[in-house]
């Protein structure tokens, strides 16, 4: 009769919703469901081959068929939901039409035949994603609720599940529209099933669900602490032995999860991980939901590594999406859920332990992922994001341009799928901008920048206060206007990354997994600024904040190497503007520290490497123990070699310019000319991985400038020294004003010119020297690191003017700006041995011109200190003995005290003995021995003074 057939079919539709957990089903009388058809069902209720069997027993038109025909497609849609065959649900979906046509408008049992229908569309678009099954479902869906006006003891049915329906393209299209309208069907549907309802719990969750959605695309907190509270109602509501409690745990360990991310309460992440492993107790193994909770409970394994950096934790997430993909084979609807997830986590691996290996199966498995999702996929942007991230640390890590290239291309192919509207939108949007930042690193073409720019503002209009993510666009733009700051020196550039750095540490919580990463960012922002400014405040705040992070990154933390990193710079640099020698032994410490976090493989370890070698250099240049030097030498080399050429290393100008550098340091040491040629053939080198346009660019040519300039200190060829000052002043044209380095470029063209002057007499040399030196002051306020050393140059442009000229204004000012420049370099600091060295001549030129004792008391005490300060085999030794020679001679000349003359000769040995064969300054050396000599021969006529002072000048010769 109709009335069976109704209850069959209403029966059947309750059976292949099984493990629906969103839909509820036709009222019935539940008595009479479990005499025709088990409401649950059994093993047997899958065998397909028995229930065809049934009906072709049954021709049409005999007694029966219904039921065996119903019992078909309950067995074909629940062996689909059992093992994923499309065929079964397509052969469902074609018997549902079938009965479809027997029911035209006007028919009592429509409604039951249309949500048949709307149901396994739905099941078949969740598997395929065929954006018309859904759309059909929801038309569908809006038909059956219109055949059940108020009143209709199955309207709330059809409520709830037109709410799923429409929830769902929600989720494919992004139109709030959608999710406003199911969150009003749920709570129409709930209105109709009050307390006590049996039902009331699936409306629960279909709320929670709605409403989390609304928090993942406006970001408001207080819908997630609904989602929690309905996730937790519905739990608490739900039948006891429910076949549906796994479902319902997970979804609140999701909305858990989700907290967490917000609020970074790791108690919440506990809680989610508990219901996820509870949820697994009850999915044996070959059930059909296992591999999502896998991922699930994986996801937030990995959170918690993340936030606590307990590597257990990762390889169990590791562990837990490769059982996923191996119950997901070919063909299988979750297969390429298991390919994406496995390859974000051997990501998270490779970044943990710098193993390529797992960075190469992470590309191969994203690559088949993104096979599965051919475009129109409504998860295809998911698998072009997730390639492009391993792709961008592989660029990181080996330097292939090919690599950065296809990763802008996937970003970009992301966001295009991504139109406004997309939850998603502000991801793609924010990640784009990313490898556009990495491009500009590489290649220095400021359209990528400037695009990077403002696509962190797009992101950041889509993540409004409150919103989770806001903090990391945020980061990301502060990052880029710091670049553009180090590029074009633009100091409204660098405020505003301070500023922007500063809201994205206030807007990330406590506890946050990337808060340390955040602060150590805010401290590089503020050590910049430190550099620009001379602030020392800017500098203390960031040792302050890098401690803090530091003590959010313990013992194996991820994360810990780049802070120790970073608090190794500004000790370094509080070194240079203090002299506080335990700073610099404290940024050795860390950087060996750093260098040991950052085994061979990992992608830091040349910059470790490098920055390493930095302090080194600086500690040699403090106590000249030579093996400083050394060892800073070979790490270079060994940054060098992780930098291939043959690979483009982004970063490999920087070694070669910076093992330059060093080898000419040691050339100032060791006069070994072939240490000045390899640093020559470097910075050449480094020079043509600098072109025209490179940000970069003016180093190299400033590194190569000075070697060709101690070049001709050394052997005299006037092309070093013209060559010097042509790339001194291409130098200085790519620092126009306001580049923070325009001060160095024009105190180091001054000494090129001062040389030229030296060499050539002309004065128009020294006068642009002078002017140039000038303007380099005054670009280097009071206390900045670098004014101490421009105050030297300019002192001894006018000394040099004075002995041309005679004119005495210049010697003054020369001596005041000797004694401005010792004051900013007290006892201690790196630079005082060459103010005191400046000023004592200038003061000794006082001297021989006026004649004056007390002018000569200063220089000889002044150098006295110095040398007391310098250790055995520092550089500038024998140039200070030399200098003491010189003023004990002008004493002996004035005062005849015989002592005076002894100790010149004293010292001018020791000061040769400190010039070997080939040194630069030998013949100097040479000459002012044989000078004191032939004074002690006049003072006591012994032929061995003569004939030593003859044979040295002859050798000076």
């Amino acid at each position: 009769t109709d009335t069976q057939r109704r209850l069959l079919y209403t029966s059947c539709l309750a059976c292949l919703a099984y493990q629906s957990a969103h839909f509820c089903f036709p009222t019935i009388n539940q008595t009479h469901i479990d005499c025709v058809y088990p409401s649950h069902p059994t093993d047997s209720m899958y065998d397909v081959s028995h229930k065809r069997a049934d009906a072709e027993s049954c021709p049409p038109g005999s007694t029966g068929r219904d039921v065996s025909l119903l019992n078909l497609v309950v067995a074909l849609r629940n062996r689909f939901m059992k093992a994923g065959e499309i065929d079964d649900l397509n052969r469902a979906i074609a018997w549902h039409r079938n009965d479809l046509e027997l029911c035209p408008p006007g028919h009592r049992d429509r409604s039951l035949s249309l949500h048949g229908l709307a149901l396994c569309l739905s099941n078949r678009y969740d598997s395929e994603g065929a954006v018309a099954d859904l759309e059909e479902s929801v038309t569908l869906g809006r038909e059956a609720l219109g055949l059940c006006p108020p009143g209709h003891p199955d309207r709330a049915t059809y409520l709830n599940n037109l709410a799923c329906y429409v929830g769902s393209r929600f989720r494919e299209h992004a139109q709030m529209c959608d999710l406003e309208e199911a969150i009003e069907l749920y709570h129409a549907a709930l209105v109709l099933r009050p307390s006590g309802h049996r039902d009331r719990f699936i409306l629960f969750r279909g709320i929670a669900l709605c409403l989390s959605d609304r928090y993942d695309s406006q970001g408001a907190v207080a819908d997630l602490e609904e989602a929690v509270r309905f996730g937790r109602a519905a739990v608490e509501f739900l039948p006891a032995g429910h076949p549906c409690r796994a479902i319902y745990l997970s979804s609140l360990a999701s909305f858990l999860w989700k907290r967490f991310h917000q609020h970074a309460q790791v108690h919440d992440l506990e809680e989610a991980i508990e219901l996820y492993r509870a949820a697994l107790e009850l999915h044996p193994t070959g059930h059909r939901d296992l591999p999502s909770l896998l991922h699930a409970l994986a996801r937030c394994l990995s959170d918690r590594y993340d936030s606590k950096g307990t590597a257990a934790d990762l390889e169990e997430a590791v562990t837990l999406v490769r059982a996923a993909l191996e119950v997901c084979p070919p063909g299988h609807p979750d297969r390429v859920m298991s390919l994406y997830n496995l390859a974000s986590y051997l990501r998270t691996r490779f970044q943990k332990h710098a193993q390529v290996c797992d960075l190469v199966e992470a590309i191969e498995l994203h690559r088949a992922a993104l096979e599965l999702r051919p475009s129109g996929h409504r998860d295809r942007s998911l698998s072009l994001h997730g390639l492009a991230l391993c792709l961008s640390d592989r660029y990181d890590s080996q330097g292939e341009v090919a690599d950065l290239e296809e990763v802008v291309t996937l970003g970009r192919a992301a966001l295009e799928l991504c139109l406004p509207g997309h939850p998603r939108r502000a991801l793609f949007l924010h990640s784009l901008a990313c490898y556009l930042r990495g491009r500009f690193r590489k290649h220095v073409q400021m359209h990528d920048l400037k695009e990077a720019i403002e696509l962190y503002h797009a992101a950041l209009e889509l993540r409004p206060s409150g919103h989770p993510d806001r903090p990391s666009s945020l980061h990301g733009l502060a990052l880029c206007l710091s670049n553009r700051y180090d590029n074009q020196g633009a100091v409204a550039d660098l405020e505003e990354a301070v500023t922007f750095g500063r809201a994205a540490v206030e807007f990330l919580p406590e506890g946050h997994p990337r808060r340390a990463i955040y602060l150590s960012s805010l401290a590089s922002f503020l050590r910049r600024r430190f550099r620009e400014h001379a602030r020392t405040h800017d500098l203390e705040e960031a040792i302050g904040l890098l401690h803090a992070a530091l003590e959010l990154c313990p013992s194996g933390h991820p994360d810990r190497s780049l802070s120790l990193h970073e608090l190794a710079l500004c000790l370094s640099n509080r070194y240079d503007n203090q002299g506080a020698v335990a700073d610099l032994e404290e940024a050795v410490r860390l950087g060996r520290a750093t260098l040991e976090l950052c085994l061979p493989g990992h992608p830091d370890r040349a910059g470790s490497l490098h920055n390493l070698a930095c302090d080194l250099r600086l500690r040699f240049q403090k106590h000249v123990q030579m093996y400083d030097l050394e060892e800073a030498i070979e790490l270079h080399r060994a940054a060098l070699e992780l930098r291939p050429s043959g690979h483009r290393h982004p970063d490999r100008a920087v070694s070669l310019h910076s093992l330059g550098c060093y080898l000419r340091t040691r050339f100032q040491k060791h006069a070994q000319l072939h240490d000045l040629e390899e640093a020559i053939e470097l910075h050449h080198a480094a020079l043509e991985l600098r072109p025209s346009g490179h940000r970069d660019r003016s180093l190299s040519l400033h590194g190569l400038a000075l070697c060709l300039s101690n070049r001709y200190d050394s052997e005299g060829a006037v092309a070093d020294l013209e060559e010097a000052v042509r790339l001194g002043r291409a130098t200085l044209e790519l620092r126009p004003p306001g580049h923070p380095d325009r001060a160095i470029s024009l105190n180091s063209l001054a000494s090129y010119l001062r040389r030229r002057f030296r060499a050539h007499a002309r004065m128009h040399d020294l006068e642009e020297a002078i002017e140039l030196h000038r303007t380099a002051l005054a670009l280097c306020p009071s206390r900045r690191r670098h004014r101490s050393s421009f105050l030297r140059e300019l002192a001894l442009c006018l000394s040099s003017r004075y002995d041309r000229q005679g004119a005495t204004a210049d010697l003054e000012e020369a001596v005041t700006l000797g004694h401005a420049a010792l004051e900013l370099s007290p006892p201690g600091h790196p630079d005082h041995s060459l103010s005191v060295n400046q000023l004592t001549i200038d003061i000794q030129k006082g001297f021989q011109k006026r004649t004056l004792m007390h002018d000569l008391e200063n220089p000889i005490g002044l150098r006295r200190a110095a040398l007391e300060l310098l250790p055995t085999g520092h550089p500038d030794r024998s140039s200070f003995l030399r200098s003491l020679v010189i003023c004990l001679l002008d004493r002996y000349d004035n005062q005849g005290v015989v002592g005076d003359l002894e100790e010149a000769v004293t010292l001018g040995r020791a000061a040769l003995a400190l010039n070997p064969l080939g040194h630069p300054s030998r013949a100097s050396s040479l000459h002012d021995l044989a000078h004191c000599l032939a004074k002690q021969f006049r003072h006591q006529p012994i032929a061995s003074h003569l004939n030593e002072a003859i044979s040295l000048e002859q050798e000076a010769l």
